[in-house]
């Protein structure tokens, strides 16, 4: 009985030696080994071997790339104003062995630098520079902490600031001044808009008002090129006809009352007026000389002498009567000659 217990202690005692033996590594991560107090080896990912009692795990890394997000901080830009500013860090162990024995807590020293750059940047920046200048800042956090940070066997991928809070006094200032500039944008693009549309309103005026000069430029043209052809047409009708005199006077004085039309308030007498009148009161004096020849050739002169002179109200009814006489025959002589030109 005895002797199956020793057996089974000694057989507790090898497997125990054996498994103490065996390391298995995961992937991505980094065991550092130590023999009597002093590094020895970093174990890769995979099945390892170490002595029991010799070799010991000091740390474990993990090499994947890690985020790491600090906290707000205060920073005083060169206006004298305090902003909290926190920030975020993209960072990845590359040797391990100098990430465990070169500081004693990475991130906290990481963390410090990270601050202590901030404030020397943003020292030297006002408020709205260091609001506007993100990427300049990532980029000389990044250049600063890659630096101080590889001889710990860390490489920063990526710095990136996440917020910058000013102070709420200045925050309302800033959204006040946001607003009168949107204001006085909306202000000038309105503006804007109504010359546009003033411009084109003038443009469109102008291009209409032309459009109907040259419209009724044209329509003037045609109509004096047309009436031009009417006189033409009637001209070569009247020469071609050979109208009488009596004819043409009639026509001429006919057409004197049309001068009334429209409203006009005054006449305007023509300077061939008179020499109308003298052809159709010549007109007139031919008939009358016509009706009274046969009796002068037979009485002679003697006779027109002792011939006694007719009644006034008689004379005057017969010159209204030899009047009428022209004026049908000067009438059937002008519907002959319109009947001829149309």
């Amino acid at each position: 009985m005895e002797l199956l217990l020793i057996v089974l202690v000694l057989v507790a005692l090898v497997v125990g030696a054996v498994a103490s033996t065996v390391r298995i590594v995961p992937q991505a991560r980094r065991y550092n080994i130590e023999r009597f107090g002093r590094y020895r080896i970093t174990l890769q990912p995979g099945l390892n071997f170490v002595i029991p009692l010799v070799d010991r795990v000091n740390t474990k890394l993990d090499v994947r790339e890690t985020v790491y997000s600090s906290n707000p901080r205060p920073v005083i830009t060169a206006d004298n104003l305090v902003v909290n500013i926190d920030t975020v860090l993209y960072y990845q162990i590359t040797d391990p062995r100098s990430a465990a024995y070169e500081v004693a807590n990475y991130l906290q020293a990481i963390d410090q630098l990270t601050v202590t750059t901030l404030r020397n940047l943003i020292g030297s920046m006002d408020l709205e520079t260091t609001l506007t200048s993100r990427e300049t800042i990532n980029a000389r956090l990044r250049e600063v902490l890659d630096d101080a940070t590889g001889k710990w066997g860390i490489r920063v991928n990526r710095v990136e600031i996440k917020a910058i809070d000013p102070p709420t006094s200045i925050k309302e200032a800033m959204e006040k001044q946001m607003r009168a500039e949107r204001d006085k944008r909306a202000t000038i693009l309105h503006a804007e808009g109504e010359r546009a549309a003033l411009i084109l309103t003038a443009e469109g005026t102008r291009q209409r008002s032309i459009l109907e000069a040259e419209g009724t430029q044209q329509a003037r043209v045609l109509e004096a090129d047309g009436e031009a052809k009417a006189l033409e047409r009637v001209f070569r009708a009247v020469h071609a006809n050979d109208a009488d005199a009596k004819v043409l006077a009639y026509k001429y004085l006919e057409m004197l009352p049309s001068l009334a039309q429209h409203g006009n308030s005054f006449w305007v007498i023509p300077g061939e007026l008179t020499e109308a009148m003298r052809t159709v009161t010549g007109a007139f004096a031919d008939n009358a000389s016509s009706s009274k020849s046969p009796k002068s050739a037979e009485n002679g002169d003697d006779s027109r002498q002792t011939q006694p002179l007719p009644e006034p109200r008689a004379a005057i009814e017969q010159a209204e009567a030899e009047a009428a006489k022209a004026v049908e025959e000067a009438q059937e002589e002008s519907a002959r000659a319109d009947r001829i030109v149309g």
